[in-house]
């Protein structure tokens, strides 16, 4: 294995967690997880390439099995430490095609081949002299090791751990792969460039790149929510009347292709995001994730993402999106109500501000006399700060879920969620933008720039690192 990058085997007993670490640190959730022992039979591969570069190697391998008779077998020669290297290397040679130690072979072959050594144990469970067995083996390869301590369950036996593979690895690290951050990330890949003195230049420039490949995550997810916001406020449905009337029914239908384009705008967006964090096997257990029962358009919405009415006036008279005798007829010719007075007015103008209306359903008349029925552009100034709020709670969510993970993204909390990234100056910015999206106009590179660098600043101070 001639490799220019660094490259680790993740060896261990088996259900000990190894694929989760290899999952996590690797960004893969193709890695095959399973409670069932046995699961892993053949290694597996795993680099983490960035911008076409591969930063490091996993290699996914299947537990010890026969670790007993294999341990036997190299005691049989009776060698000093410079020749054990080699009496692992004719094991393999040896036993190569034999099933029966199948899945030593596949752990100890890319260790020899130059792979640095990750030993998994769970501390959740009582330390065992029989992996002292597994320990000795892996000292007889003479490669770099150390070892990663994985608290499976919630008890604790990593004291008793740590005194003994303090015994037999150059490191012992606490390592939660369902808990992974950036940070964490980071502090790992630090301890693994120790296993070699070549490692430590390749890692350190691994560290860098893995660093500007967040950020570039930031970037691409606020350019995919940007492109979600100013497409769906500037949506237009149509559809050919036979006649200047149109019926509830023609109406009702419009609205229904309206609202799930605007559904299918949003779960394209997630799509993309999902994507971009790498994550492309999520366990959903509902078609609009992660939002699961929380639709687009409900009250619960509003209450958890939108802004109240109150809000809403503030933000649209002091933004400029009701302007000069607008002001004035909202608030009965009286702007100086914008202060003690504006509880008393938020209730009569509320649909003006379209906190529940999506946007007017008009007739339009053409030059060959037909008819258009059409609903767009977004009139409902709220619309935007929910659908923003959901897209931001996803991609936070979305960026702090580990691959190892197997069950469906936690949207549990949600409560004070829009006063981590929305200000009331904020607000008066973005809706000089939600004002341009839905003006039918075509929209300026420079808006959409501006807009993205604002989500990203909005991503930066909820995704932390």
């Amino acid at each position: 294995m001639k490799t220019t990058h660094p490259t680790f085997a993740v060896v261990g007993h088996p259900n000990k967690g190894k694929s989760s670490i290899v999952a996590s640190l690797a960004f893969d959730d193709s890695v095959e997880i399973s409670n069932t022992p046995g699961t892993t039979t053949k290694k597996r591969s795993f680099p983490l390439r960035v911008d076409g570069k591969v930063l490091y190697e996993l290699i996914d391998t299947p537990g010890f099995q026969r670790a007993r008779r294999v341990l036997a077998w190299l005691q049989q020669h009776d060698v000093p430490a410079p020749k054990k290297r080699e009496v692992v290397l004719a094991f393999i040679q040896k036993y190569r095609n034999d099933p029966y130690f199948n899945d030593e072979i596949e752990l100890l072959s890319p260790i020899m081949e130059g792979a640095g050594i990750i030993y998994v144990v769970d501390t959740s469970k009582p330390y065992g002299k029989e992996y002292e067995i597994e320990m000795e083996i892996l000292r007889w390869t003479g490669e770099p090791s150390m070892a990663l301590m994985n608290q499976i369950e919630s008890s604790d036996y990593s004291a008793e751990w740590r005194l003994a593979l303090d015994h037999y690895f150059k490191m012992v690290r606490s390592f939660n792969p369902m808990e992974i951050t950036p940070a964490k990330h980071i502090a790992i890949l630090e301890s693994m460039a120790q296993l070699k003195e070549v490692w430590i230049a390749p890692v350190k420039e691994s560290i860098q790149h893995f660093q500007a490949y967040q950020h570039q995550k930031l970037t691409q997810s606020a350019t995919a929510i940007t492109a979600l916001l100013s497409e769906a406020l500037s949506l237009v449905t149509e559809q050919t009347l036979p006649s200047k009337e149109a019926t509830e029914e023609q109406r009702e239908v419009l609205l229904d292709s309206y609202q799930t384009q605007l559904r299918q705008l949003e779960l394209a967006s997630q799509k993309r995001v999902e994507q971009i964090w790498s994550h492309t096997k999520l366990n959903k257990s509902a078609p609009t994730l992660p939002f699961e029962g929380m639709d687009l358009f409900s009250k619960e919405s509003e209450a958890v993402f939108g802004l109240t009415r109150q809000e809403l006036l503030v933000t649209s008279a002091t933004s400029g999106a009701v302007s000069g005798a607008g002001i004035d007829l909202l608030f009965g010719g009286h702007t100086m109500l914008l202060g003690a007075g504006i509880g008393a007015v938020v209730g009569s103008v509320g649909a003006y501000f379209g906190f529940a209306e999506l946007g007017e359903i008009k007739v339009l008349g053409s030059r060959l006399g037909r008819y258009t029925l059409a609903v767009g552009p977004m009139e409902s100034r709220n619309f935007p700060y929910i659908l923003l709020g959901r897209a931001l709670y996803h991609a936070r969510q979305i960026a702090h879920h580990s691959h190892a993970k197997r069950e469906a993204v936690d949207i549990a909390e949600q409560s004070g969620f829009k006063e981590q990234w929305l200000s009331r100056t904020l607000r008066g910015e973005l809706e000089g933008y939600h004002k341009k999206f839905r003006s039918g106009k075509p929209i300026k590179k420079e808006d959409i720039r501006a807009y993205e660098a604002l989500v990203v600043g909005m991503l930066e101070g909820i995704v932390s690192f």
